[in-house]
């Protein structure tokens, strides 16, 4: 593995820390100062960074840099060749030290009471994994970013308040496949060999459903824990589907992720899965594919999109009445 040294490995970082946030990123250094003022802004402060430079080609390092020299909670590692976000997330799990582990990209930003929340929650509760709701951050029309609402199915995962539940019992947790809303114990990582997978995208999906599968009792909070940054330049990975590679990996995340619950024998939280991806995820790929000028696009999504509905069909699930385009196109294509 290429990394280069740490600017500062000496220096005495949050010794009776609790939680490490893991912070990856590349070539995103107009975005880098907020995600880091959102964590020194938390209410708690028992807290480690290690920031994962992905061999940015601008700013992103440097800021890194500065951030470590002028706070020891700040850890820096430097990738010499880009090897994308799942990995740097596990060369960040490798070096955690502490109780807990989160995780937040380099451009989103995290609210300054959600390390405090979390960590209370999973404290007082005994559970491996604790899971917060989340915004977007959408650009306006004066060059800012204006935060957005709760969405229906993070409400659904995350509210109301539950403690010491499980998959069994609140399927619709798997409706929560981001990486950055949750907490989760280091031990449970480590018990069950969990790791991002590399070389994809949307690693989350996967990663996700293995954090539910194997812990042993989940917390989830109506709080929202991070704002989520799409990114006014249309540089963000779910501003990018339209490219067949993005769509390819994205289709076969959310497979995983199903196949995973399948195996595991959790039915309905892989019912609740396939109702949210189609009722979600696929219309706004639909539109993309109709006037796509690239056949295989539409082919990956006519396969996908017939292997769900007829799952659907199988177990007679109750869908939204626009899935009926839906079905119409995967005939098609």
């Amino acid at each position: 593995m290429s990394i280069a040294a740490d600017p500062t490995p000496d220096a005495p970082a949050a010794p009776d820390a609790l939680v490490t946030v893991i912070m990856p990123g590349r070539d995103v250094a107009d975005y880098v100062a907020e995600a880091l003022s959102s964590l020194r802004a938390q209410t708690l402060t028992r807290w480690r960074a290690i920031l994962v430079d992905d061999a940015s080609r601008d700013a992103t390092a440097e800021l890194f840099a500065r951030a470590a020299a002028s706070d020891p909670r700040f850890r820096l590692v430097r990738l010499e060749r880009p090897r994308g976000l799942g990995a740097a997330r596990n060369v960040g799990l490798d070096l955690v030290e502490t109780p807990y582990v989160a995780f937040l990209d380099a451009d989103d930003v995290m609210t300054p009471t959600a390390l405090e929340r979390l960590v209370a929650t999973l404290s007082a509760s005994g559970s491996d994994v604790a899971v917060g709701a989340y915004v977007r951050l959408r650009p306006d029309v004066d060059g800012g970013y204006v935060t957005g609402e709760v969405q229906p199915w993070v409400r659904a995962a995350t509210d109301p308040e539950r403690r010491g539940t499980t998959l069994a019992e609140h399927p619709e947790i798997s409706g929560n496949v981001v990486a950055w809303s949750k907490l989760s114990r280091v031990e449970l990582w480590r018990r069950n060999a969990l790791r991002f997978p590399e070389g994809a995208l949307y690693e989350d999906q996967v990663v996700a459903q293995l954090l539910y599968v194997h812990a042993r009792a989940i917390d989830v909070i109506p709080d929202v824990v991070v704002h989520w940054r799409e990114r006014a330049d249309g540089s963000s990975l779910t501003q990018r589907k339209a490219a067949v590679a993005v769509l390819s990996d994205y289709l076969t995340g959310m497979r995983d992720g199903i196949a995973i619950l399948d195996s595991a024998g959790h039915r309905a939280a892989a019912r609740a899965r396939v109702r949210l991806i189609l009722e979600m995820d696929t219309p706004p790929l639909v539109r993309i594919a109709e006037g796509h000028p690239d056949a295989t696009y539409r082919r990956l999504l006519g396969e996908f999109v017939r292997e769900l509905t007829a799952r659907a069909d199988l177990e007679a699930l109750e869908l939204d009445p626009q899935t009926a385009a839906l079905r119409s196109a995967a005939v098609l294509w």
